[in-house]
């Protein structure tokens, strides 16, 4: 299995070369003639450049629309899903389905709004190197109840040095890696535990680290951020959501 460094470094080597991470099968593409086209323009690592899906678009005798979405915080999800609700003429369906998402994240948003202190959280998207989770993330942590100490509500994921993360002595530390699953979550936190001054950050001494699905609830915009919010909840605020939660949603990461 390929490491997390040889990840970063195969993925950061074809960006700098302008070479694309993905191939279009241009057979199955032609011969499937696409009405609509989902794609996005938010990050370059997870699909297609936009210009060649378009390109792309062009070779079909019937040009499809085109739908780029572009989320930076949990409105923009949303309002994508009226879109491609709008787009698929299923808009009441997406509607009805957003007002529900809009519930669920008032009846979280209620609950903590009444909190007198929220705990310092860092959450991290990446471990090697270290990059801290942005765009939604630091808006779910808001919400269930948490204050972010790293990350900016909006702006990209970033790249910090391992010592800011010692240097914010988080009080919870949550672990995402983007685009891995839970139990690939807790394998890569041993990439965490073997930096100098792990043991030291309240978050390690107080066993308040979790391990989350980053691929399921926190790295793709869609409306399961919304159980990523709850997920957050329940871990910051048990006594707030007493709820157990399943060890399929998250787990704690011993020293």
């Amino acid at each position: 299995m390929i490491g997390s460094g040889e990840i970063d470094r195969q993925v950061g080597d074809l960006l700098r070369s302008k070479q694309s991470l993905y191939a279009l099968d241009e057979k199955l593409f032609k011969d499937s003639e696409p009405d609509i086209i989902l794609t996005q323009g938010l990050c370059d690592v997870c699909a297609l450049d936009y210009n060649e899906v378009v390109q792309a678009a062009r070779s079909l005798p019937r040009e499809p629309c085109i739908v780029s979405l572009d989320p930076h915080c949990l409105a923009d999800v949303l309002n994508d899903v009226l879109r491609i609700g709008e787009t698929t003429h299923r808009f009441p369906q997406a509607e009805s389905w957003v007002q529900e998402l809009k519930f669920r994240i008032g009846a979280v948003r209620d609950r903590t709004a009444r909190l007198a202190s929220r705990p310092g959280v860092a959450c991290l998207e990446w471990f090697d190197p270290v990059y801290i989770a942005g765009h939604w993330v630091p808006e779910m942590i808001e919400i269930a109840g948490g204050n972010d100490i790293l990350g900016t509500a909006g702006e990209p994921s970033v790249k910090i040095e391992w010592e800011a993360v010692i240097a914010s002595q988080p009080e919870i530390l949550i672990l995402t890696p983007c685009g891995f699953d839970l139990d690939r979550a807790v394998r890569e936190s041993s990439l965490l535990k073997s930096r100098a001054g792990w043991q030291t950050l309240p978050a390690v001494r107080d066993g308040r680290v979790f391990a989350v699905s980053g691929t399921d609830y926190f790295s793709r915009p869609g409306p399961r951020l919304i159980d990523g919010v709850e997920i957050l909840s329940q871990l910051f605020h048990p006594q707030l959501f007493p709820a157990p939660i399943s060890s399929d949603l998250a787990k704690g990461v011993n020293l």
